[in-house]
């Protein structure tokens, strides 16, 4: 787990959706919210990034707390027929 610093839109509730990250000295854009579950004490977000990876995002809740949980590097190969 990272310690990360994420902007959200806010919209009926207070960070909604993240919209922008920063991690390791990068910003990473929000593309897409691809799915969002909640756990007892935090709400995950998987996203596609900017620059086109997907990551999981947790919002700890209590501690107005986010964390970088998992990183997925885009692939560019194409399936093999």
């Amino acid at each position: 787990m990272h310690e990360i610093r994420v902007e959200c839109y806010a919209g009926y509730k207070a960070d909604e959706r993240p919209v922008r990250f920063f991690a390791g000295g990068n910003t990473y854009g929000v593309d897409s919210v691809d799915d969002k579950w909640y756990s007892p004490d935090a709400t995950f977000f998987r996203v596609t990034a900017s620059d086109g990876n997907v990551y999981v995002l947790r919002h700890d809740q209590a501690n107005d707390r986010w964390t970088l949980e998992a990183f997925r590097a885009h692939s560019n190969k194409r399936p093999e027929k």
